[in-house]
């Protein structure tokens, strides 16, 4: 594959279980703080995604599954009944645009406050976030979150199944557990927020539990067509701590046991193709494998991540996801199509800000 001829590989269709996608490119799941106060999906939000319906696969920004799993104010929710109608009217908005969507379904863990949630915070160990976090009231000191006893384990895990029942019924096609980043469950995942002794805790495999145990009940109530997981192997993000021998040591058993259970794609955040991880990840994954390219830190490349696409492709992955080119160009297909130019992200306003500036105003090549 040529650099001349990655728009029309990104460009090509693809099929997800038994969703036709009219491309390859899928859009990252993004928390941009635009959610009503109680958790609920907002009609900018609905505007926002519809927008951006072009997109082979749109991932929604995380919802939560249950209140203490809150991280920041403005973020959306999937545990009460007008979070599922909240939900169910964008994807509405983006079913019309002939779009799809899936529903990232994350629980914050350490990674929340008491100022947002009302609630002290449940990790797997009593190990605070070691930098501050944004809050109602700005930004505040981390507070020491409460060790989660096996029936808060078990409570987590019925949320999770819960909120992927109130997805599928809000009319998404499926959910992403989310493992990476930082929050619950990739806390559990490493080696520095886990340092339990029960059998959430200690070796790799008891590391990994709660994952597969989630997991295991989000297919339980929706099928494993309608479930993705995403991992971020070695991501520092949210004061995570995991050694090239962590990640060597956990994630390909991680990825075996994932696989057995069936789930319909692999998504991998911050995925370097020409990694030996990321090549023993495609030689055992066997169903979709999405990976998510790093991008520059600062700004967006010219080409919209067009190149960046096309090396996931030729590294064997199925679909690609990127996450600020679509914040900024809600027509990113078409401009990678064509060729042409790319809007700048605006980062004022990616977070915390509220309103349509930097989030429903970025101009099309339409006008």
């Amino acid at each position: 594959m040529s650099t001349q001829n990655a728009a029309s590989a990104l460009l090509s269709p693809a099929r997800l279980a038994d969703i036709d996608l009219p491309n390859r490119l899928v859009i990252a799941p993004m928390t941009r703080n635009r959610a009503e106060p109680s958790g609920a999906a907002s009609e900018l939000m609905a505007r926002y995604y519809a927008q951006r319906a072009s997109a082979g696969l749109i991932i929604a920004e995380a919802s939560t599954p249950s209140a203490v799993g809150r991280t920041y104010p403005g973020i959306a929710a999937l545990y009460e009944d007008e979070h599922t109608r909240g939900w169910r009217r964008v994807n509405r908005c983006v079913g019309a645009a002939g779009g799809r969507m899936f529903a990232q379904i994350q629980h914050g863990g350490r990674v929340g406050h008491p100022d947002t949630s009302g609630l002290i915070p449940l990790a797997p160990s009593p190990i605070a976030l070691p930098e501050p976090i944004h809050t109602p009231n700005g930004r505040r000191p981390a507070v020491r979150p409460r060790q989660m006893g096996q029936g808060d384990i078990d409570a987590t895990i019925a949320d999770f199944a819960a909120a992927a029942r109130r997805a599928v019924a809000a009319g998404f096609a499926g959910v992403e557990v989310h493992a990476a980043n930082g929050y619950l469950l990739h806390q559990f995942l490493a080696p520095n927020t886990n340092r339990r002794t029960d059998v959430h805790g200690g070796t790799p495999a008891a590391r990994m539990r709660l994952v597969l145990e989630v997991v295991d009940a989000v297919i339980a109530q929706i099928g494993p067509d309608r479930v993705g997981v995403r991992i971020s192997p070695g991501n520092t993000t949210n004061g995570i701590i995991e050694s090239a021998r962590d990640v060597e040591d956990l994630y390909p058993e991680l990825i075996s046991r994932l696989d057995e259970r069936g789930p319909v794609y692999l998504h991998v955040a911050f995925a370097d193709p020409d990694s030996g991880l990321w090549k023993r990840i495609r030689a055992s994954w066997s169903r979709t494998l999405i990976g998510n390219p790093v991008l520059p830190v600062e700004g967006i490349p010219e080409d919209g991540g067009r190149v960046a696409g096309e090396r996931m492709l030729e590294a064997g992955a199925d679909l690609v996801a990127l996450g600020r080119p679509f914040l900024a160009n809600p027509d990113l297909v078409e401009r990678i199509r064509i060729g042409a130019p790319v809007n700048a992200v605006r980062e004022k306003y990616l977070m915390y800000v509220g309103g349509a500036t930097g989030y429903t105003d970025y101009p099309t090549l339409a006008g």
